[in-house]
């Protein structure tokens, strides 16, 4: 079955060094989807001002407008683009109850641990922040250690096979390094990475010039 096209290039509201933005342009891409990238200057506060406001009250990126549709949130970005365009829906987001709840755990996770940890440590390098990182990456750590062992026992992080799962968490864990992050110690961290990496479709995310470590 073909890819459900939109009636127009999809725009998607989104910063370079977001992670949040990238796995929203990964999933665009993994679909070959067209879109267009509208770069939000975040450093001159461009997601806090009203007419970003207006599509987003969070004033967060990123956010996608397609056709006469905004939707804000990358894991609900997510969903969205799969339910609307992904040729089989399922192969994403399962429609089995249990497998369904496994892809949800990890879009939590990707909302929660990864969002306070690696994601975290690596915004206190990228703007400079006054802030002791130790405790973001003593939490980064245990994530880590918990995301290598459950890669034990299978390829991706709901199954054999990639969802929504694989695409949240992707971005930041990649890029933990720019937070001091080192990937050196979780080997099956790794090999997950590089095997999306291998996926048609795939889109690296722009790599930051500071806190490089690998």
């Amino acid at each position: 079955m073909a890819t459900p096209r939109p009636a127009a290039p999809i725009k998607v509201y989104s910063s370079t060094v977001s992670g949040h933005c990238h796995r929203v342009r990964l999933f665009l891409s993994l679909l070959g989807l067209p879109f267009e990238t509208i770069e939000v200057d975040l450093r001159a506060g461009e997601h806090k001002r009203p007419d970003f406001l207006r599509r987003n009250a969070f004033g967060q990126v990123p956010v996608i407008e397609d056709g006469d549709v905004a939707v804000a949130d990358s894991n609900a970005i997510l969903v969205y683009l799969n339910e609307r365009y992904a040729a089989d829906p399922a192969r994403w987001y399962p429609r089995d109850p249990l497998a369904a709840a496994q892809v949800q755990r990890w879009l939590s996770v990707a909302a929660g641990p990864l969002a306070a940890g690696p994601a975290v440590a690596r915004v206190i390098v990228l703007f400079g922040l006054d802030r002791d990182a130790a405790d973001v990456v003593a939490r980064s750590h245990d994530l880590l250690r918990v995301l290598d062992g459950e890669l034990t026992a299978r390829l991706f992080l709901a199954g054999a096979s990639p969802t929504l799962a694989d695409v949240a968490n992707y971005s930041y864990v990649a890029h933990a390094p720019e937070g001091n992050v080192s990937l050196d110690a979780y080997p099956h961290v790794r090999e997950w990475l590089a095997r999306i990496e291998a996926l048609p479709g795939f889109v690296p995310m722009v790599r930051s010039r500071v806190g490089l470590q690998a």
